[in-house]
């Protein structure tokens, strides 16, 4: 039989420290001040923490103006350390005793930019760093044009990070439109994805709360976004859509925003997730024998622990995974 490409087996949820916990959404109204933005940024946070959130979610590009001409003057070196925002984030985390995931900010290495998420947790530490990978561009006669390469480089790792308050995937915005990459966190043992975003109003009417609703329960996982707030004053032809989210694994709605500034709180129990997994238990109803999905990178780690003579995670026999 010929060699097929097939994934080590999906890793179950780790136990997580905190099963149920507050998790907080701050839609940020943005100004082309950085200095302002942070220290909104700021007093969000701390009044989510003081609300009782353990996790805060941050939005896509909170920290200037979403505009492809300026992005690259508000970049920051975050390896390097001159990162204001990352380093108010970690202050507050530390502070606070909270996980942060960090929405998302430009980021500037080795002469490129990145739409960069960082996540922090209580102890101010960076856990892990994700750069956007799926990079937007769409072209609307009459409507909008954007094309996000012309600035940003896209990133070439997914992210998975092991938190306080659970296993959590990061994507950014545009990364919601690809189920792969769901499915990928999924298969890696995420409890909760998180997409920090800025779709438009061109999109996001007809897509954000289907896309949002759509990997949760294909996945039988949590699903945070957030967004900036909508400017109306905004003189720009991207209008945010806002609508920043909180779904639960049925596809519930657990908090929800308006287009307006402000923070929503919500609940999340992570015992839910075994709970449907077991009463509707997608993943051995699966058709293996008619698709698969394939984890490329962790193959590519199984395959060289095997090479080395580490023993590997899964065997392939006869097309069946042992």
């Amino acid at each position: 039989m010929a060699p097929t490409s097939v994934s080590p087996p999906p890793l179950r949820p780790p136990k997580a420290n905190t099963q149920k916990y507050k998790v907080a959404l701050c839609q940020l109204l943005v100004s082309s001040d950085k200095e302002e933005n942070i220290a909104r940024a700021r007093s969000r946070i701390e009044a989510a923490a003081d609300a009782g959130a353990m996790l805060i979610v941050m939005p896509e590009i909170w920290s200037c103006p979403y505009s492809m001409e300026t992005l690259p003057s508000y970049a920051e070196d975050i390896d390097g350390g001159e990162s204001p925002s990352i380093s108010m984030l970690s202050e507050v985390a530390a502070a606070r005793k909270i996980t942060i995931v960090g929405g998302s900010i430009p980021e500037k290495a080795s002469g490129k930019v990145f739409n960069t998420c960082c996540v922090i947790g209580p102890d101010g530490q960076i856990l892990a760093k994700h750069r956007k990978l799926h990079l937007f561009e769409i072209d609307i006669p009459g409507d909008i044009k954007l094309n996000e390469s012309d600035t940003f480089t896209g990133g070439q790792e997914p992210t998975v990070v092991d938190t306080d308050v659970g296993r959590i995937g990061i994507g950014i915005c545009h990364d919601i439109r690809f189920p792969e990459l769901a499915m990928l966190y999924r298969s890696r043992g995420a409890h909760l994805i998180c997409y920090p975003s800025a779709f438009n109003m061109s999109t996001g009417e007809l897509l954000w709360d289907l896309m949002q609703k759509s990997r949760a329960v294909d996945n039988q996982l949590f699903v945070a976004t957030c967004s900036p707030a909508r400017d109306p004053n905004a003189k720009s032809e991207y209008m945010i859509w806002g609508h920043s989210s909180l779904i639960g694994p049925f596809g519930e709605v657990l908090a929800a925003a308006g287009h307006e500034e402000a923070t929503v709180i919500g609940e999340i129990d992570l015992s839910m997730i075994q709970s449907i997994r077991e009463n509707l238990p997608l993943e051995m109803q699966s058709r293996g024998d008619l698709y698969r999905f394939v984890d490329v990178q962790r193959q590519r780690e199984t395959a060289s622990n095997g090479a080395r003579g580490v023993e590997s995670e899964y065997v392939l026999v006869n097309d069946t995974v042992l």
